[in-house]
Protein backbone atom coordinates (compact mmCIF):
# COMPACT_ATOMS: atom_id res chain seq x y z
CA UNK A 1 0.00 0.00 0.00
CA UNK A 2 1.61 3.32 -1.02
CA UNK A 3 2.05 5.72 1.92
CA UNK A 4 0.89 9.34 1.92
CA UNK A 5 3.42 11.43 0.03
CA UNK A 6 2.95 14.20 2.59
CA UNK A 7 5.06 17.18 1.54
CA UNK A 8 4.76 16.72 -2.24
CA UNK A 9 5.81 19.88 -4.08
CA UNK A 10 4.54 21.21 -7.41
CA UNK A 11 3.16 24.51 -8.63
CA UNK A 12 -0.60 24.64 -7.99
CA UNK A 13 -2.98 27.15 -9.55
CA UNK A 14 -6.39 25.46 -9.30
CA UNK A 15 -8.31 23.02 -7.12
CA UNK A 16 -10.91 20.77 -8.75
CA UNK A 17 -13.67 19.37 -6.52
CA UNK A 18 -15.79 16.31 -6.97
CA UNK A 19 -19.19 16.89 -5.33
CA UNK A 20 -20.75 13.67 -4.02
CA UNK A 21 -18.90 12.56 -0.91
CA UNK A 22 -16.55 15.55 -1.05
CA UNK A 23 -18.76 18.64 -0.75
CA UNK A 24 -22.11 16.99 -0.10
CA UNK A 25 -23.24 13.91 1.82
CA UNK A 26 -25.45 13.03 -1.11
CA UNK A 27 -28.27 10.46 -1.37
CA UNK A 28 -26.68 8.72 -4.36
CA UNK A 29 -25.80 5.52 -2.54
CA UNK A 30 -29.29 5.32 -1.05
CA UNK A 31 -30.88 5.96 -4.46
CA UNK A 32 -28.85 3.23 -6.14
CA UNK A 33 -29.75 0.76 -3.40
CA UNK A 34 -33.48 1.56 -3.50
CA UNK A 35 -33.54 1.28 -7.29
CA UNK A 36 -31.96 -2.19 -7.27
CA UNK A 37 -35.15 -4.02 -6.28
CA UNK A 38 -36.11 -6.30 -9.15
CA UNK A 39 -32.65 -6.13 -10.73
CA UNK A 40 -30.43 -7.60 -8.00
CA UNK A 41 -30.32 -8.13 -4.24
CA UNK A 42 -29.98 -4.68 -2.59
CA UNK A 43 -28.24 -6.33 0.39
CA UNK A 44 -25.13 -6.71 -1.74
CA UNK A 45 -24.99 -2.99 -2.43
CA UNK A 46 -22.99 -1.99 0.66
CA UNK A 47 -21.17 1.29 1.22
CA UNK A 48 -17.87 -0.45 0.45
CA UNK A 49 -19.37 -1.83 -2.79
CA UNK A 50 -20.60 1.63 -3.79
CA UNK A 51 -17.22 3.27 -3.14
CA UNK A 52 -15.25 0.59 -4.96
CA UNK A 53 -17.42 0.02 -8.03
CA UNK A 54 -19.94 2.84 -8.59
CA UNK A 55 -18.83 6.13 -7.00
CA UNK A 56 -17.33 8.62 -9.44
CA UNK A 57 -18.71 6.94 -12.56
CA UNK A 58 -21.39 8.28 -14.87
CA UNK A 59 -24.96 7.13 -14.23
CA UNK A 60 -25.06 4.53 -17.01
CA UNK A 61 -21.53 3.27 -16.35
CA UNK A 62 -22.30 3.00 -12.64
CA UNK A 63 -25.51 1.11 -13.32
CA UNK A 64 -23.81 -1.39 -15.56
CA UNK A 65 -20.86 -1.86 -13.19
CA UNK A 66 -23.19 -2.49 -10.25
CA UNK A 67 -25.31 -5.04 -12.09
CA UNK A 68 -22.27 -6.87 -13.46
CA UNK A 69 -20.68 -7.09 -10.02
CA UNK A 70 -23.95 -8.28 -8.49
CA UNK A 71 -24.22 -11.14 -10.95
CA UNK A 72 -26.75 -9.92 -13.53
CA UNK A 73 -25.91 -11.89 -16.68
CA UNK A 74 -27.80 -9.28 -18.75
CA UNK A 75 -26.29 -6.21 -17.09
CA UNK A 76 -25.73 -4.39 -20.39
CA UNK A 77 -29.38 -4.82 -21.37
CA UNK A 78 -30.74 -3.81 -17.96
CA UNK A 79 -28.38 -0.90 -17.19
CA UNK A 80 -30.43 1.86 -18.84
CA UNK A 81 -33.66 0.91 -17.02
CA UNK A 82 -31.81 0.62 -13.71
CA UNK A 83 -30.16 4.01 -14.24
CA UNK A 84 -33.53 5.59 -15.11
CA UNK A 85 -35.14 4.20 -11.95
CA UNK A 86 -32.20 5.41 -9.86
CA UNK A 87 -32.63 8.92 -11.31
CA UNK A 88 -36.29 9.00 -10.32
CA UNK A 89 -35.37 8.01 -6.77
CA UNK A 90 -32.63 10.61 -6.41
CA UNK A 91 -34.83 13.37 -7.85
CA UNK A 92 -37.28 12.63 -5.04
CA UNK A 93 -34.57 12.52 -2.36
CA UNK A 94 -33.07 15.83 -3.49
CA UNK A 95 -36.50 17.49 -3.53
CA UNK A 96 -36.96 16.23 0.04
CA UNK A 97 -33.56 17.75 1.02
CA UNK A 98 -32.26 14.34 2.03
CA UNK A 99 -28.64 15.51 1.95
CA UNK A 100 -26.30 17.90 3.76
CA UNK A 101 -23.13 19.78 2.87
CA UNK A 102 -20.00 18.81 4.76
CA UNK A 103 -18.90 21.72 7.03
CA UNK A 104 -15.19 20.99 6.48
CA UNK A 105 -15.69 21.21 2.71
CA UNK A 106 -17.41 24.58 3.01
CA UNK A 107 -14.56 25.84 5.18
CA UNK A 108 -12.02 24.65 2.62
CA UNK A 109 -13.87 26.27 -0.29
CA UNK A 110 -14.00 29.59 1.60
CA UNK A 111 -10.32 29.36 2.58
CA UNK A 112 -9.25 28.65 -1.00
CA UNK A 113 -10.92 31.85 -2.22
CA UNK A 114 -8.54 33.79 0.03
CA UNK A 115 -5.44 32.09 -1.44
CA UNK A 116 -6.04 33.19 -5.02
CA UNK A 117 -6.26 29.60 -6.27
CA UNK A 118 -8.98 28.96 -8.85
CA UNK A 119 -11.69 26.48 -7.88
CA UNK A 120 -13.78 24.25 -10.14
CA UNK A 121 -16.64 21.79 -9.60
CA UNK A 122 -16.28 18.58 -11.60
CA UNK A 123 -18.73 15.84 -10.68
CA UNK A 124 -19.77 13.07 -13.06
CA UNK A 125 -23.29 13.44 -11.67
CA UNK A 126 -25.89 15.50 -13.51
CA UNK A 127 -27.57 16.02 -10.11
CA UNK A 128 -24.73 18.01 -8.56
CA UNK A 129 -26.03 21.46 -9.50
CA UNK A 130 -29.50 20.67 -8.15
CA UNK A 131 -28.01 19.87 -4.75
CA UNK A 132 -25.56 22.77 -4.60
CA UNK A 133 -28.32 25.24 -5.48
CA UNK A 134 -30.24 24.08 -2.40
CA UNK A 135 -27.31 24.60 0.01
CA UNK A 136 -27.66 28.16 1.32
CA UNK A 137 -24.70 29.69 3.18
CA UNK A 138 -25.02 32.06 6.16
CA UNK A 139 -24.58 35.07 3.84
CA UNK A 140 -27.48 33.72 1.70
CA UNK A 141 -25.27 32.76 -1.23
CA UNK A 142 -25.47 29.22 -2.59
CA UNK A 143 -22.61 26.77 -2.19
CA UNK A 144 -22.17 26.88 -5.97
CA UNK A 145 -21.26 30.58 -5.75
CA UNK A 146 -17.96 29.79 -3.99
CA UNK A 147 -16.51 28.28 -7.19
CA UNK A 148 -15.08 29.92 -10.28
CA UNK A 149 -16.41 27.34 -12.74
CA UNK A 150 -18.60 24.24 -12.91
CA UNK A 151 -18.35 21.41 -15.42
CA UNK A 152 -20.42 18.91 -13.43
CA UNK A 153 -22.57 16.58 -15.48
CA UNK A 154 -20.96 17.57 -18.78
CA UNK A 155 -20.99 14.90 -21.44
CA UNK A 156 -17.50 13.54 -22.04
CA UNK A 157 -16.40 10.62 -24.24
CA UNK A 158 -15.59 8.46 -21.21
CA UNK A 159 -16.26 8.81 -17.50
CA UNK A 160 -13.82 8.43 -14.62
CA UNK A 161 -11.24 6.91 -14.35
CA UNK A 162 -10.73 8.58 -17.73
CA UNK A 163 -9.39 12.13 -17.09
CA UNK A 164 -11.64 13.87 -19.65
CA UNK A 165 -13.90 15.63 -17.12
CA UNK A 166 -10.98 16.91 -15.06
CA UNK A 167 -9.21 18.08 -18.20
CA UNK A 168 -12.37 20.01 -19.08
CA UNK A 169 -12.32 21.54 -15.59
CA UNK A 170 -8.72 22.70 -15.99
CA UNK A 171 -9.57 24.24 -19.34
CA UNK A 172 -12.54 26.08 -17.81
CA UNK A 173 -10.17 28.15 -15.66
CA UNK A 174 -7.27 28.24 -18.16
CA UNK A 175 -4.91 26.28 -15.91
CA UNK A 176 -2.55 23.54 -17.16
CA UNK A 177 -3.50 20.08 -15.81
CA UNK A 178 -0.09 19.78 -14.14
CA UNK A 179 -0.99 22.78 -11.94
CA UNK A 180 -4.29 21.29 -10.72
CA UNK A 181 -5.14 19.51 -7.47
CA UNK A 182 -8.17 17.21 -7.54
CA UNK A 183 -10.16 16.56 -4.35
CA UNK A 184 -11.88 13.18 -4.57
CA UNK A 185 -13.51 10.54 -2.38
CA UNK A 186 -13.61 7.72 -4.95
CA UNK A 187 -10.80 5.54 -6.30
CA UNK A 188 -12.06 6.12 -9.88
CA UNK A 189 -11.66 9.86 -9.38
CA UNK A 190 -8.16 9.51 -7.96
CA UNK A 191 -7.14 7.38 -10.94
CA UNK A 192 -8.66 9.97 -13.29
CA UNK A 193 -6.58 12.73 -11.69
CA UNK A 194 -3.47 10.59 -11.99
CA UNK A 195 -4.22 9.81 -15.65
CA UNK A 196 -4.59 13.53 -16.32
CA UNK A 197 -1.24 14.40 -14.75
CA UNK A 198 -2.88 16.16 -11.80
CA UNK A 199 -2.13 16.00 -8.08
CA UNK A 200 -4.82 14.35 -5.97
CA UNK A 201 -6.15 14.65 -2.44
CA UNK A 202 -8.25 11.75 -1.21
CA UNK A 203 -10.92 12.47 1.40
CA UNK A 204 -11.68 9.24 3.28
CA UNK A 205 -14.96 9.87 5.06
CA UNK A 206 -15.92 6.20 5.15
CA UNK A 207 -12.83 4.52 6.54
CA UNK A 208 -11.59 3.84 3.02
CA UNK A 209 -8.11 5.34 3.29
CA UNK A 210 -6.53 2.14 1.92
CA UNK A 211 -8.62 2.24 -1.27
CA UNK A 212 -7.67 5.85 -1.99
CA UNK A 213 -3.98 5.27 -1.32
CA UNK A 214 -3.99 2.16 -3.50
CA UNK A 215 -5.56 4.24 -6.30
CA UNK A 216 -2.56 6.58 -6.12
CA UNK A 217 -3.71 9.58 -4.06
CA UNK A 218 -0.84 11.95 -3.28
CA UNK A 219 -2.31 12.65 0.14
CA UNK A 220 -5.22 11.11 2.06
CA UNK A 221 -7.08 12.83 4.90
CA UNK A 222 -10.17 11.99 6.93
CA UNK A 223 -11.24 15.64 7.22
CA UNK A 224 -10.56 18.49 4.83
CA UNK A 225 -9.69 20.58 7.89
CA UNK A 226 -6.44 18.58 7.98
CA UNK A 227 -5.20 20.12 4.73
CA UNK A 228 -2.59 22.86 5.09
CA UNK A 229 -4.24 25.43 2.82
CA UNK A 230 -1.54 28.05 3.33
CA UNK A 231 1.09 25.62 2.04
CA UNK A 232 -0.78 25.09 -1.25
CA UNK A 233 0.23 28.56 -2.39
CA UNK A 234 3.87 27.48 -2.33
CA UNK A 235 3.05 24.21 -4.06
CA UNK A 236 3.22 21.97 -1.02
CA UNK A 237 0.52 19.34 -0.47
CA UNK A 238 0.63 18.40 3.21
CA UNK A 239 -1.42 18.15 6.38
CA UNK A 240 -1.57 20.74 9.12
CA UNK A 241 -0.26 20.14 12.61
CA UNK A 242 -2.59 18.21 14.91
CA UNK A 243 -3.29 21.36 16.95
CA UNK A 244 -4.07 23.47 13.89
CA UNK A 245 -6.30 20.79 12.35
CA UNK A 246 -8.52 20.93 15.43
CA UNK A 247 -8.85 24.72 15.15
CA UNK A 248 -10.39 25.42 11.72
Amino acid sequence: MPPNRDGMHRMLSAVIFDVDGVLVDSPHEQAWREALAGFADPAGFTTAFYQAHVAGKSRLEGARAALERLGDAEAAAHAAAFAERKQAVIDRLIAEDRFVAFPDAIRLAVALRDTGLRTVLASSSKNADAMLARVILPDLRTLRSLFDADVSGRDVPRGKPDPALFQLAAKAVNVPPAECLVVEDAPAGIRAAQAGGMASLGIARLGDEALLRAAGADLVVTSLDQLDVAALGSGSLRTRSVEAAHDP
